[in-house]
């Protein structure tokens, strides 16, 4: 009788079971169900017709206001004004190379009286061909670099008075050279999560505009933010980084191109932590290939290549520490392959991991080293890597060991055409 009773209790609970799988799938009694939310733009049949970063924001204001979905750019080229802004669960998706974001040509004016700090106008000597919607720099001879530029989308114009959207972070001595600029971002995540940018072009128009610094800007540009992914995305030309992601988690770029900037190819930097590059090539940039700023952690860059940058190929320094290289190829850059920055013992880049790497052919302006370890910088494994010199460049040592560096450890190194390890005096 007991075993009876059990089976006839699975059995009601099988057919409960049975019963909420048949009838209860999916009810929607509660949350509403909605389809994917897309909106087109460029070209007469898109949803929004235009070719520029106007259509493009109308299209990611909207679906912002449903929660999120994909604001997909059909083929064309789109003239960009001011930054095309991002916000939550978001997807921003082109249609391969054939979708082209390219940057208008440059303006400048100066102030007429200093621009003060928390401020949201300025008045200039000339406002001509500034425009509501565009993208603007604030900066003097004091406060042109790093966090001490201010960046905002311009609000209205009245006569030669300027407003924008963001409150000045410094001030603007007019004396001192103040300056507005329309350089900007061209992509801006900031303060978000759950973004996708994806399949497009970004052409900088570099000869035709003033110089933006990575701190405040890039040709995409994520500050702030989380849980992003930017894929298939080259930034070609642009006047300054080509990629930065500053104060952010999680961040993965795949398949991106980092090409003839006039600043660094790839930027990371003020605290990014888990950040992954995948299959990402930088090359003919002004400044490092792939420059680790300050306080990335806990990062993986895997099947990368950095080749022909003006600078380094890979440049790690302050608190860049646990971050694992495998299986990038770094070759023919002006200074050294990888180049440990020189920081004290608190703040050196501790701890990285690089395996299975190629380094070769680097020092194209001048003797270097395929791994230049400086600072009081310790607990480095180099293991398994290939590092040469074939004729090319002048990378005349494989691991140069700074007088300060310690428990650097290498071994199972492939080298060849150069000296292998050689400790600093």
């Amino acid at each position: 009788m007991k075993s009876k009773s059990v089976r006839s209790a699975i059995s009601a609970s099988a057919f409960i079971l049975l019963s909420i799988s048949a009838f209860g799938q999916n009810i929607g009694l509660v949350d509403i169900r909605r389809s994917e939310q897309v909106i087109t733009v460029g070209g007469p049949e898109a949803d929004i017709s235009g070719y520029s970063s106007g259509a493009i924001q109308i299209a990611l204001d909207a679906i912002k206001t449903r929660g999120g979905g994909t604001v997909k750019l059909n083929p064309g080229t789109y003239d960009i004004t001011g930054p095309v802004r991002l916000s939550d669960n978001t997807s921003l998706v082109g249609s391969g190379k054939s979708t082209i974001l390219r940057k208008c040509d440059g303006l400048r004016t100066s102030y007429v009286i200093d621009a003060d700090w928390g401020m949201v106008k300025a008045v200039v000597k000339d406002a001509g061909g500034f425009s509501k919607g565009m993208g603007i720099q604030l900066y003097d001879d004091d406060h042109k670099e790093g966090w001490g530029v201010t960046t905002a989308l311009i609000t209205d114009i009245d006569g030669n008075t300027i407003y924008f959207d963001n409150n000045t972070v410094h001030d603007y001595i007019a004396e001192k050279n103040g300056v507005v600029s329309n350089a900007c971002s061209i992509i801006e995540a900031v303060g978000v999560k759950n973004v996708r940018i994806a399949d497009l072009v970004v052409e900088g128009n570099k000869s035709k505009n003033d110089y933006i610094n990575g701190c405040r800007g890039g040709g995409v540009y994520i500050h702030k933010s989380k849980d992003c992914l930017v894929e298939n995305v080259r930034v070609n030309e642009f006047n300054g980084d080509s990629f930065s992601w500053q104060i952010t988690e999680n961040i993965t770029f795949t398949g991106c191109e980092a090409s003839n900037g006039n600043g660094l190819g790839f930027h990371p930097g003020t605290g990014s932590d888990r950040s992954v590059m995948e299959n990402c090539t930088g090359h003919h940039n002004k400044g490092d290939g792939f420059f680790l700023c300050w306080r990335v952690q806990n990062g993986k860059f895997r099947n990368n290549v950095f080749y022909a940058n003006e600078d380094n190929g890979i440049s790690i320094g302050h608190k860049d520490t646990d971050n694992i290289f495998e299986n990038n190829h770094v070759y023919e850059n002006a200074n050294h392959g990888v180049f440990f920055r020189n920081e004290n013992e608190q703040n050196a880049g501790h701890r990285n991991t690089f395996t299975g790497n190629i380094i070769e052919n680097n020092g194209m302006n001048g003797e270097a080293s395929g791994f230049y370890i400086g600072g009081v910088t310790h607990d480095i494994v180099i293991k398994d890597n290939i590092i040469r010199s074939s004729g090319k460049g002048n990378q005349t040592t494989a691991i140069l060991v700074g007088k300060n560096s310690s428990k650097i450890t290498a071994t199972s190194n492939k080298i060849s055409g150069s000296r292998e390890l050689i400790n600093e005096k």
